[in-house]
């Protein structure tokens, strides 16, 4: 009883190992054609780092923070001050 029940997990423990989807945190960022785009995912837009602070005057939401995404879309802060597409 004791070598099936052993089987029977061991069994188990592969399927799942084989049949869960591979995490995504490998995957590139995401990569929008403009600030429309992005924000629709972003509402804040996207700050290179939580220190960063919004120059450009009030903002309704609070963006996200990743310097990966913001990488790829520095040509969308207009301001230069470190939040693609704020609003």
């Amino acid at each position: 009883m004791r070598k099936i029940f052993s089987g029977l997990i061991a069994t188990s423990l592969a399927f799942l190992l084989f049949a869960m989807p591979i995490n995504s945190a490998n995957a590139a960022p995401a990569k929008f054609k403009n600030c429309t785009e992005l924000n629709k995912t972003y509402p804040g837009g996207v700050a290179k780092d939580a220190k960063v602070r919004n120059v450009g005057g009030k903002t309704k939401y609070k963006p996200f923070v990743s310097a990966e995404i913001y990488k790829l879309h520095t040509k969308m802060d207009r301001d230069k001050d470190g939040i693609a597409c704020e609003r």
